[in-house]
């Protein structure tokens, strides 16, 4: 074995395991805790954004910005997203790390499926925002990251405070990730 590739070995195995998921204490007109398994075999590099901006405490506080009746609720713009900011511009911001490449995988998005976000068409710019499914919408398959499902607290994501118009942004007073928290 080549050195290269022994010391690429290694740094496989001594790299810190992934969590297995996270739980989001949710706040406003939904009170309650959701809770997502993450999928770390079939979005290693979307899991590990989400684990460490959420340990960071980076969600904490970042409102559900865009929510449309029967198709999903969106959150996780740290940047511009947090409750009691400027709500005009939540949605378009990133986190201080850089976008990432697209993992595409053959899992679906069906209810209670979490789907990462991204700018516009281009497939690569997924960075800290994600989404949780209504209802299945089939034509997102193949088209965005699967990151991970709701084992716990499906029927709370149901009361998330919708939004208005085709874009579904959320007026007034929008609900919040109070305290994301990873779990093991």
């Amino acid at each position: 074995m080549s050195m290269l590739k022994l010391a690429a070995a290694f740094a496989v195995m001594a790299s810190p395991a992934l969590a297995t998921g996270i739980q989001i204490e949710v706040e406003g007109e939904a009170n309650g805790t959701i809770t997502i398994d993450l999928f770390e075999d079939v979005a290693p590099g979307h899991v590990e954004r989400i684990t460490t901006l959420a340990n960071e405490g980076a969600y904490d506080g970042v409102v559900f910005h865009r929510v449309i009746e029967g198709f999903m609720a969106q959150t996780g713009d740290v940047m511009h997203g947090k409750a009691g900011g400027d709500m005009g511009k939540a949605g378009t911001g990133n986190s201080s790390y850089p976008d990432l490449k697209q993992e595409f995988s053959d899992k679906n998005f069906a209810r209670g499926v979490i789907g990462m976000a991204r700018k516009g068409y281009s497939v690569d710019t997924a960075n800290a925002q994600f989404f949780i499914m209504f209802a299945p919408a089939p034509h997102l398959n193949g088209q965005y990251t699967v990151v991970g499902e709701v084992t716990e607290g499906m029927e709370l994501v149901d009361t998330i405070k919708r939004g208005k118009g085709p874009n579904g942004a959320v007026i007034g007073q929008p609900d919040m990730m109070k305290k994301v928290t990873v779990t093991e």
